[in-house]
This record gives structure tokens, C-alpha cells and sequence, in this order.
């Protein structure tokens, strides 16, 4: 019985495992910006905007960090079950204003920062659609559990977490820019190479959310049956 309890809690760690290995890259390109805005980096044509303009991109880059790796460990079940005072106090006083934070730093680069080439009004457009639903879905998931809708708070958390991830899946959707230069700097293909991390995501918590309602249904149908 302890060898496969062993088991599962080995395996129940694979999902914050990943989701911070998802994490990294964006996290190393974070900390790299916040160096060189620290140091006596170059400005240049593609960093111009955030040495105008500091504090937006620093919020960003600190809040959707924390945000990314500490809730991660989120998605530990045993974590949640044995520690649920820890699960509510970071989810409570850390992560919530961190991702709040994220998003509203994310919607005011978008909506003030001059367009780094590449971006065109596709991809403006995406920037306010995600980062929009980004912060209502924390929004609403803090509602929810103000009413004790603990499943219901869940839910929008997911789809919360998995806009905010978006960057990291984004690395892998650039794959065909790095096989194919002559793609970089065109509006339409980056536009769609972005769009495609965050539907990725999108899907993937709501295959995961559907995949809950499932298991908590299915005792119930089973004894509905038996009656």
C-alpha cells in the first residue's frame, strides 16, 4: 500500500513538474529584460519601448513569474489535500494579485507601448482578447469562492493559469519561425504562432475541467443506477 502511494504521489508531481519546465524559458527571457533594464544595456530599436517606459514590463515580468512557477504547485493534489492552508494563503495573498497584475501590466503594454515589428492588429487584438480573459477568469474565480463554489472557483483558476502560461507554449508553437527565418518579422505568421499557444492552452484546461465533471459525475450515475 505505501509503495503505491509512493506511486501516485510520484506521479501526481509530473503536472507542477511540467508546468514549470513550461515556465523557464519565459522566465530566463524575463529575468535577461530585467537585466539588461538594470544594467547599461544598449537601448536599441526593439528595447526602446521598455527603457521609456520601465515599470509596466517589470511588473509583468515578476508577477506571470510567480504566477507561473509558484502556481504550479497548484495543481498538486496531495498538496492541496494536506496543505490546504497553504494552498488558500498563496493562492490568497500571492498568486491572485500576481495575476491580476500580470494581466493588467500585459493589457496597458498592449494598449501603450509603440508595436515592436512583427505585431500587427491581429495580434493587438489577441493581446487585449487574452489578457482580458485572463483577468476575469481570476476575477470570477475569486467570486466564486466568496459563494463557496469551490468547484466552480477551480475552474476559472484553470483557465485563468492557462492564458497566464500562455508565453511558455508560445516557445514551442515559434518552432517554424526558427526553422523558416524568412517568417520573421512578418505580422501574419506571428500572429497565428501566438494565437496558437494560447488556444492550446485554452483547450487543454478545458479538456481538464471536463475531464473532473466526468470523474465527480460518474459516482453519481453509478448509484442512481443501483437504486
Amino acid at each position: 500500500m505505501k509503495s503505491n502511494r509512493k506511486r501516485i504521489n510520484k506521479k501526481e508531481w509530473l503536472i507542477p513538474a511540467g508546468l514549470i519546465l513550461l515556465s523557464l524559458v519565459p522566465a530566463l527571457a524575463g529575468a535577461a529584460r530585467l537585466s539588461q533594464l538594470g544594467g547599461s544595456a544598449e537601448v536599441t530599436p526593439d528595447n526602446i519601448r521598455f527603457f521609456a517606459s520601465p515599470l509596466p514590463v517589470v511588473l509583468h515580468i515578476i508577477s506571470v513569474t510567480l504566477y507561473c512557477i509558484i502556481g504550479a504547485f497548484q495543481f498538486a493534489p496531495n498538496l492541496r489535500r494536506w496543505r490546504r492552508g497553504w494552498h488558500q494563503s498563496i493562492g490568497k495573498w500571492l498568486l491572485v494579485p500576481c495575476g491580476l497584475v500580470a494581466a493588467l501590466s500585459g493589457l496597458w503594454m498592449t494598449q501603450f507601448y509603440p508595436w515592436p515589428k512583427g505585431d500587427g492588429e491581429l495580434l493587438y487584438a489577441m493581446r487585449l482578447l487574452f489578457g482580458s480573459a485572463m483577468f476575469l477568469s481570476i476575477v470570477f474565480g475569486v467570486t466564486a469562492v466568496t459563494r463557496r463554489d469551490f468547484i466552480g472557483h477551480g475552474e476559472w483558476m484553470i483557465r485563468g493559469y492557462a492564458i497566464g502560461l500562455g508565453a511558455g507554449t508560445q516557445v514551442l508553437t515559434h518552432i517554424p519561425m526558427m526553422l523558416f527565418p524568412g517568417m520573421v518579422g512578418q505580422e501574419m505568421p506571428r500572429a497565428v504562432m501566438m494565437g496558437a499557444g494560447w488556444i492550446i492552452n485554452i483547450n487543454v484546461a478545458e479538456w481538464v475541467i471536463h475531464k473532473r465533471r466526468a470523474r465527480r459525475a460518474r459516482p453519481r450515475r453509478a448509484s442512481s443506477v443501483s437504486i
